[in-house]
């Protein structure tokens, strides 16, 4: 998957089809909203197997039944990239059967 930074156009058109996300500075953002804090917490080990899977890991941040997640990539110097993209993808695709809004 490439770490070449996309333009901000490609940005803006991708986050269209990723509800809830979007570009803060230099990362895309999301915060999800949970039934409960074990929900919460589910969701999060949910994310860091999907980091570890693609090899791409984001800040992620547990709160009572919140997470929250910022990623950009650094090999290519802070830039938002397919590899951002992709991994937001997934945890959108993830998030839903953990009860997140």
């Amino acid at each position: 998957m490439s770490a070449e930074p996309l333009s901000q156009t490609e940005i803006d058109r991708r986050l269209e089809s990723l509800p809830g996300w979007a570009l803060e500075g230099d990362r895309i953002t999301r915060t999800f909203r949970l039934p409960s804090h074990f929900a919460a917490a589910a969701l999060t080990v949910h994310i860091a197997q999907i980091q570890d899977e693609l090899n791409h890991h984001s800040d992620l941040t547990l709160g009572y039944n919140t997470v929250a997640l910022s990623v950009h990539t650094h090999d290519a110097g802070g830039a938002v990239t397919e590899k951002d993209l992709a991994l937001a993808a997934r945890v959108a695709s993830a998030a839903p059967a953990h009860g997140a809004e």
